[in-house]
């Protein structure tokens, strides 16, 4: 190369921060979106491109034609030639040696040799270079939700990223035919490429929905419904092919081998699906809405999540595929930004998919997904940036567990790992390397539980709040809805109320690459929401209901619960339902308050009938009761989420030698700790609960009281004909019906009996 070329080249370095050179350095690539610094804009550095194999004219050749070259593309082709010595200065400039200490320490994989990865990037670098205008980059990236501590970062990172803005990225030679889709059978191109009418729009707000009921194999009885005119319905077929579903490399080859735990066993079968993941995979890849409410965590959670992992990675992959081939069309054309709008390809920010989720344990194996789609079977490792530092804040000690814990083994595969809920991470996904600790505005792929996105969001009046990140979600993936009933379902509806809002501030986007289906604020009816729980419960149907306004339409599982949990009371047991009268929803709290006070408690006043256990869910019910039981100066103690170790374990022990009478117990308690109560003889379910199996469990922890006083005990249940969905789920629908339309107000049934 000559001395002219390098001159060029080391001027260039000049103008890059650490960061950026690290990043070459490590990933040998860029992602093709990169931000730039909203303080000063550089002017474009001229620089010439020398071919390694025709050193002779090409000087001439580059100042007849000269093209922008990004510094952040070349850097790492010329990284070698560069002197130890430009090196520190660049260095002493912008930040110290601890940080870059630090950021090393953190950033590099120690699974993957960086010499050999800067080594084979740089062959490629110089076979697919892009061309590109070069951006300073702010130094001091907030790292968006990196810590579990707050920082003040956190709430002004527009001001600390580097703005949106869209630049090239060179392509893999084997992956430019993925890129350039077919948009006449992809499913990801039909549907962010189809534009929607006005009237269109209106009909969402006036027509009535229309719905359709199928039954398929295996998820059971289906209900689609749209608000379109056109109502969208299909079964699925019996056998499928991965060449019929449109994956993006390389995750086609490599799903077989990630999801084949699943495919083993004595139903071993060809399908690289199972039954379930074909099913859900066939609503997932048509982008409508789905609500699953039987996934639980110890059959067939993991089984979803790697099937939900695969269409985020197709989803994401395919947007950036997008992005490339029309930076290339672009850069073939010779515009520069805003030259042309016939390339609207992306959203008003970065962020396209958000996982929420309940624990880091769940986020952790989302990533490990994600890394094990997008590796497979290659020798050549992707790299992971930040890995260390992942493992060590989403990881677990399994020796940090108490030992000889005797638990139910749903509570043990729901609490596995680490159990903290408040955590969020940003993820940007590059061809052969995961960024984990992405500022948000850098990510493609936002992780994080509803307390962790609740303390970003913020309130009303609030100075420090940002929301913009949502602005351009295209898939939204709620897992373990039911999870949240028992954290605080209040923050889930507060990302709802946030989600596809026009952002407050433009964050250097290109309008012109914007589409426009986005511009018009339309983002909310092209977003894909996917919702898995494991109940079917009220609240999480409202928020389907309400939120979930796809255009593709909406299906729903509906299946109906043949026989109870009551069903699995074990012990001798009379249960009493009582039905109380509420004309509406919003009286249904103060007149169960009014029955219970004046029907039930004055039954239980009595001596004879102590040891009552009264089992509230609701923390708002149980803060009632207990200001009333204090105010009657009723012999209660209580134990809620709240009490400490100390409170529990007295009020256990005063219930269990009669010194005290009433025992309140609220639901968010049994969920996160499962105590079993001694001494119980009368029960009393202030409402019935939200998981169905907990009414078998409080029934059966009679059987830790002593025997032979099976005669003497007692249940009671209060129920409201809004409680529909959970007395079906605890009685069975045929009884359930049977009750709701009787003409009596109590009824009676017995387990068992001899």
């Amino acid at each position: 190369m000559g001395k002219r070329g390098s001159r060029s080249q080391s001027q260039l370095l000049n103008t890059l921060t650490k960061k950026q050179k690290k990043h070459l350095r490590d990933f040998g690539e860029e992602h093709p979106f990169y931000d730039r610094v909203s303080r000063k804009e550089p002017k474009p550095q001229i620089c010439q491109l020398l071919e390694s194999s025709d050193t002779s004219g090409s000087e001439s050749e580059a100042d007849s034609e000269p093209e922008q070259v990004s510094g952040y593309h070349k850097l790492l082709a010329t990284l070698k030639n560069v002197s130890e010595e430009e090196e520190e200065e660049e260095e002493e400039e912008e930040e110290s040696v601890v940080d870059e200490v630090e950021m090393n320490s953190e950033d590099v994989d120690d699974d993957v040799s960086v010499e050999e990865e800067t080594a084979a990037a740089s062959t490629e670098m110089q076979e697919n270079v892009a061309l590109s205008a070069v951006s300073e980059r702010k130094e001091g990236e907030g790292l968006l939700g990196t810590s579990q501590q707050e920082s003040p970062e956190e709430f002004t990172d527009a001001k600390h990223e580097s703005l949106f803005s869209l630049e090239t990225n060179f392509l893999e030679e084997e992956n430019r035919g993925s890129c350039s889709l077919k948009a006449s059978q992809d499913p990801f191109l039909k549907h962010v490429n189809k534009e929607l009418k006005e009237k269109e729009i209106q009909a969402v707000a006036t027509n009535s929905k229309t719905t359709h009921q199928l039954k398929w194999p295996t998820l059971g009885q289906l209900v689609f419904s749209s608000k379109c005119q056109k109502l969208e319905t299909f079964k699925p077929p019996k056998d499928i092919d991965l060449e019929t579903l449109h994956l993006q490399k390389p995750l086609g080859s490599n799903w077989t081998k990630t999801n084949s735990q699943f495919l083993s066993g004595p139903k071993k079968s060809s399908s690289p699906f199972t039954s379930l993941q074909k099913e859900l995979f066939l609503i997932m890849n048509s982008y409508q809405d789905l609500f699953y409410p039987e996934r639980t965590a110890l059959k067939n959670g993991e089984e979803i999540r790697h099937v939900y992992c695969l269409h985020v990675l197709n989803h994401v992959l395919k947007a950036n595929a997008q992005v490339l081939s029309n930076n290339s069309r672009r850069r073939s054309q010779k515009l520069g930004v805003g030259d042309d709008d016939d390339f609207r390809d992306q959203g008003l920010t970065r962020p396209k998919v958000l996982i929420v989720v309940p624990f880091r344990e769940a986020a952790l194996r989302v990533v490990q997904l994600f890394i094990s789609l997008l590796e497979g079977d290659s020798k050549k490792k992707i790299i992971v940036s930040n890995k260390k530092r992942f493992k060590g804040e989403y990881g677990s000690d399994p020796e940090e567990r108490p030992p000889n814990l005797k638990r139910p083994e749903d509570y043990e595969a729901v609490f596995v790992g680490n159990i903290d809920d408040h955590f969020r991470i940003g993820v940007a996904v590059l061809q052969r390397s995961i960024r984990l600790y992405a500022p948000f505005y850098s990510s493609d792929i936002l992780i994080a539980s509803p307390l962790g996105l609740r303390t970003i969001i913020g309130g009303e009046g609030e100075k420090k709040r940002d929301f913009d990140f949502l602005s351009s979600i295209e898939l939204l993936i709620i897992d373990q809805a039911d999870i949240y009933l028992m954290q605080n379902w209040e923050h889930v509806l507060h990302l709802m109320n946030h989600m596809n809002l026009l952002p407050l501030d433009s964050h250097g986007v290109d309008f012109s690459r914007v589409r426009m289906w986005s511009l018009n604020n339309w983002s909310k009816y092209y977003r894909q929401t996917l919702l898995f729980g494991a109940l079917q419960d009220a609240q999480i149907n409202s928020v389907f209901n309400k939120y979930c306004i796809n255009l593709q339409g909406q299906v729903a599982v509906r299946n109906v619960p043949m026989t109870g949990s009551i069903s699995h009371v074990l012990v001798q047991l009379p249960h009493v339902f009582q039905r109380m009268e509420a004309e509406t929803l919003a009286s249904v709290i103060d007149a169960r308050f009014n029955f219970f006070v004046n029907k039930i408690l004055p039954q239980y006043r009595d001596a004879v009938m102590s040891h009552t256990l009264i089992y509230i869910p609701s923390y708002f019910d149980f803060v009632r009761l207990r200001n009333y039981f204090k105010k009657e100066e009723l012999n209660f103690t209580h134990i809620c989420e709240y009490t400490q170790k100390s409170g529990v374990s007295r009020a256990r022990h005063f219930f269990l030698q009669g010194e005290k009478q009433f025992l309140l117990l609220t639901e968010r308690f049994h969920f996160y700790k499962r105590y079993t109560i001694k001494g119980i003889r009368n029960l009393i379910f202030y409402e019935l609960p939200t998981y169905p199996h907990f009414y078998s469990e409080i029934c059966n922890m009679l059987k830790a009281t002593n025997r032979g006083e099976e005669a003497t005990w007692t249940c009671t249940v209060l129920y409201s004909k809004y409680d529909a969905q959970r007395l079906a789920a605890v009685v069975g629908v045929e009884r359930a019906a049977q009750m709701l339309q009787s003409n009596k107000n109590v009824h009676l049934f017995i387990t068992g009996e001899k």
